[in-house]
């Protein structure tokens, strides 16, 4: 089989690699840089905890040692706490990242893969065309090493003004700059030390409607300012005004700082019209473009990569049908439409006078935005797909629990029966297996060899190995709203798929079915070429 082409080599298309080769399904990435990032320390991602916690999982040791984790984000308005929120085990912190470091996390990732030969990342090497046939994609680059790769499927993590995506002929609409932002990295302490901030109509003169402080690793912070929608150029004086005037209204007096970088940032709401097109597929801002009222960008590119990733594995290694293939664009789209519609609607509230703004306290506004900054609500919360093409249909066996189906699971403690190791529920992601829980009290204390043999595991571990995808049983001591001998169907990316009372092989038989979106289409797809 030939490899799946990644065009880019940002943050997506190198964490799509990463997730197709934990799979075991080859790559080719098509850089178009030099392959390596220009430090800058103004340049930052914010992931949500389970976005963190993805890429983590991809082998990223820079989220763990270059990365930090606020304790507390505060939210003031005017002279004024609205609101303190404390971070921590109950209340997962975002994690904040310069995103040069987290590239080259990545990058660093596949160079220690056990197979080199899972990835190969193809550097100066610019799109030039593809072309499409029953068995596979064919691009053309462009450079110093111009020359053809066939893949099995291609996908488009090439950026905003992606070459994919033009060539494909996919329409990008939306509205443009939707907020501006001026931006600086520093080195200085600040009175709240590893908590986050955001100032809300702030009382000194020449720092504008809202400033934004997030701190970084060894001492720094980036501060943003929102800048007027149409305001004149930001000049460097203007911007070292800035930078002192809020300092001194934090801390009374202008501490000493170090400024180490500097940008003004235009934010963009954009959503493709397709994110298919037969055999190519669209991910990350080539699909879309976010970042008002706090929402990320790159986290929501970071989901569309772990959707995608075990679809595209479930169709190299075994055919998959249209409806699983289709199901991408159905599930992403949709939640990334869901958060753009959320932050267009939130924006006149926030940002424009009279109207709603007139009778919204600034609790409310401040709920909104935390809610966008922190990861919570219908601004920066996990996304949930209950109208999922891949939902199974409804059947008498099943049940509920705490999770609604088509949300992200809890991540409880799990054990494997096979060779009896724990872990957390999420570390068990990505292999491109179904997972079937099992809510079992009392095996925590239990001797391994009894229980399985005991009860209800025999019948499941044979109802399990009987399924039309690839599944592991999983057990755990407890998990939220589940009552005994609930059984969890879990999907490879971590979305609750179905939940019966007890084992049920021909519901559970019927539920991975669906989930793998039906039997594959009868087309060829062993057919290989020379790649390069």
């Amino acid at each position: 089989m030939d490899p799946v082409i990644v065009v880019g080599a940002g943050p997506a298309g190198l964490a799509l690699s990463l997730a197709l080769a934990a799979q075991g399904v080859p790559s080719v990435v098509l850089d178009e840089g030099p392959g390596k990032e220009e430090p800058r320390a103004a340049r930052t991602a914010v992931l949500r905890p389970d976005t963190a916690a993805f890429v983590e999982r991809l082998g990223c040791a820079t989220v763990r040692d270059e990365g930090a984790r606020w304790t507390g984000w505060r939210s003031m308005r005017r002279r004024q706490q609205m609101r303190h929120i404390e971070l921590g085990p109950e209340v997962p912190s975002p994690l904040h990242i310069p995103q040069h470091a987290l590239t080259r996390g990545l990058r660093e990732a596949i160079a220690v893969l056990p197979d080199p030969e899972l990835i190969r990342v193809i550097t100066h090497s610019r799109l030039d065309g593809i072309e499409q046939d029953a068995y596979g994609v064919t691009a053309h680059t462009r450079g110093p090493g111009a020359t053809s790769w066939r893949g099995s499927h291609l996908v488009g993590c090439d950026g905003a003004r992606s070459t994919v995506r033009k060539l494909l002929g996919v329409r990008f609409p939306g509205r443009t700059a939707v907020e501006r932002h001026a931006v600086a990295a520093l080195h200085v302490e600040l009175p709240w030390p590893d908590e986050a901030l955001l100032h809300r109509q702030p009382p000194w003169r020449g720092v504008g409607e809202e400033v934004t402080a997030r701190p970084l690793p060894d001492g720094s912070w980036r501060l943003d300012w929102l800048l007027p929608p149409r305001g004149d150029l930001v000049t460097p004086d203007a911007l070292v005004t800035r930078i002192r005037e809020t300092l001194t209204g934090w801390c009374g007096t202008t501490p000493s700082y170090d400024l180490v970088d500097t940008g003004v940032y235009t934010l963009h709401h954009r959503l493709a019209k397709q994110w298919r097109v037969r055999r190519a597929f669209l991910a990350g801002d080539a699909a879309h473009l976010l970042g008002a009222l706090g929402t990320q960008g790159l986290d929501e590119g970071l989901r569309d990569v772990e959707n995608l990733a075990w679809k595209l594995a479930l169709a190299w290694h075994h055919g998959a049908s249209d409806v699983l293939l289709d199901s991408y664009q159905a599930e992403r789209r949709t939640a990334v439409a869901a958060r753009l519609r959320a932050a267009d609607q939130s924006l006149p509230v926030l940002r424009g006078a009279g109207g709603l703004r007139t009778y919204l306290r600034g609790g409310g506004h401040d709920s909104l935005l935390t809610d966008g900054h922190v990861g919570r609500g219908p601004l920066g919360a996990p996304p949930a797909y209950p109208h999922s093409p891949l939902a199974p249909p409804h059947a008498e066996a099943y049940t509920s629990v705490g999770t609604p189906l088509g949300a992200p699971v809890e991540d409880v403690r799990v054990t494997a029966p096979e060779d009896g190791t724990t872990a957390r529920l999420r570390d068990r992601l990505g292999r491109g297996r179904l997972l079937a829980v099992l809510v079992a009290p009392g095996t925590g204390v239990w001797d391994r060899r009894h229980w399985m043999s005991a009860g209800v595991m025999p019948r499941l571990v044979e109802a399990v190995s009987t399924l039309p995808v690839e599944g592991e049983v999983l057990v755990t001591e407890t998990y939220p709203g589940a009552a005994a001998h609930t059984v969890l169907l879990v999907r490879p990316d971590g979305h609750l798929a179905a939940v019966f009372g007890g084992v049920r092989p021909e519901e559970l038989h019927a539920a991975a079915d669906a989930v793998r979106g039906g039997a594959p289409s009868r087309e060829r797809t062993d057919r290989t070429a020379d790649v390069g």
